[in-house]
């Protein structure tokens, strides 16, 4: 797909992406403003302020205005907050491109941010909050971040936690969108079915407001591990669920690609590594996957699995075969050609729709400074050779990488850390 990027004179970034066949288009507003650009004691501010800007407008004053009005259009909108980014959406028929840009405007020029709304906006965040805690296996990859990083911002919950949230004031909410939400900071992506010069000039124009001020920087991540790390969340469960990750490199690392084949080789699919050995040969869990994730200085690949909690060292045992197998014998010809064809198929795959290409533009712009298109992200995948998977995994498959994290029912992680060799 042809896209165009153009720089506003005050830096504001904005991505056109026109597509055939479709009446769709999507409108995406992203910026630097994670819960790593947080100061210490205001833990989840981003992602409340994410909230918050859908409370109420000064054009949109009554509460849920702003979501009727979208369900007006048959549109769909959305939000999200990230570690490094927080993101506003909304997809719609493409003759409401004018009404749908309008509203993206507004919740970050002119929010309310009225103190009763607020408040109950805070109870209804602390509810989520203890819905991702109840929530096992999303919860134990929060804890595999914090074993991680430690008290470091990437450490810590993008939700934060109930004190801090309940020590935010709406001057934290004004001061952060002040702080973020500028020209050079920003970025608008809109894909579908649009006039690429007109939505230019209308983009450009809605959001003149942003101002050509410095953000915050977030904090450089510090990583000093010299052993294998374990941390255990204590709770009655019937099925113990665990991260077992190792460190690797940051987004802007040339080994990125190498490392996206060794987690599909890993556990990608239902014919990859892991779900052979531990699914289908050994029947201990149901759910086991592989993840490679990279924020913009650090990043680490995991292997998240749900096990019985009688059988937990067995799961541990057999990803830790398959970590050592792929750094001592080099990957077949025929099983690397795979892992290519299933990364490049489901890249390809993910790209159908007119929000997701607004996600792969925009998202890569904004972490990487530098857009792929994906025949191009497909040529890099095609220059990984059996070689380069071996001195990866060489690097990255060692103790003093490894790290577990996992919520069941165990006090002692001796018997854990005893097991972790490689």
């Amino acid at each position: 797909m042809l896209y165009k990027k153009t720089i506003t004179k005050s830096g504001f970034r904005i991505i056109t992406a026109p597509m055939k066949n479709t009446s769709a288009v999507t409108l995406l507003l992203l910026a630097n403003a994670g819960s790593r650009y947080e100061k210490e004691g205001t833990e989840g501010l981003a992602h409340f302020l994410e909230h918050a800007v859908f409370l109420g407008t000064k054009k949109r004053p009554v509460r849920h205005q702003i979501s009727l009005e979208i369900d007006k259009l048959g549109g769909i909108n959305n939000a999200f907050t990230g570690k490094e980014y927080m993101g506003f959406f909304i997809k719609a028929d493409n003759k409401h491109f004018d009404v749908a840009l309008d509203i993206l405007a507004d919740l970050i020029s002119h929010p309310l941010f009225l103190k009763p709304r607020v408040d109950t906006e805070r109870k209804t965040i602390i509810e989520e909050l203890n819905m991702i805690k109840d929530d096992s296996p999303r919860y134990a990859a929060y804890l595999l971040e914090s074993l991680l990083y430690g008290e470091q911002q990437l450490g810590k919950m993008i939700l934060g936690n109930k004190e801090t949230l309940s020590g935010l004031s709406l001057k934290d909410f004004v001061s952060f969108l002040k702080d973020q939400f500028v020209s050079n900071n920003c970025l608008f992506c809109v894909a579908g079915n649009i006039n690429q010069e007109k939505s230019i000039t209308k983009i450009e124009k809605a959001f003149d407001f942003l101002k050509d001020n410095s953000p915050r920087e977030k904090i450089i991540t510090i990583e000093n591990q010299s052993k294998p790390e374990v941390l255990i969340f204590d709770k009655k469960t019937d099925q113990t669920h665990f991260c077992l990750a190792v460190r690797t490199w940051g987004l802007s690392s040339t080994k990125k690609y190498i490392l996206a084949l060794i987690s599909t080789i890993l556990g990608e699919g239902m014919s990859s590594r892991l779900f052979v050995s531990i699914r289908d040969k050994q029947g201990l869990a149901y759910y086991v996957r592989t993840d490679s994730d990279q924020y913009a200085d650090v990043g680490y690949l995991v292997a998240r699995v749900g096990a019985d909690n009688k059988r937990v060292d067995d799961a541990i045992k057999a990803i830790l075969k398959e970590y050592k197998s792929l750094k001592t014998k080099i990957v077949s010809k025929e099983e690397l050609q795979k892992a290519k064809d299933v990364l490049k198929g489901r890249l390809l795959l993910s790209l159908e729709t007119s929000d997701s290409w607004a996600e792969y533009f925009s998202g890569q712009e904004l972490l990487e400074g530098k857009i792929l298109t994906p025949e191009e992200e497909c040529k890099m995948i095609d220059k990984v050779t059996q070689n380069d998977i071996l001195k990866v995994a060489k690097e990255i498959f060692v103790p003093e990488r490894l790290n577990l994290a996992m919520i069941g029912p165990f006090k002692d992680k001796s018997q854990f850390e005893k097991i972790l060799k490689i």
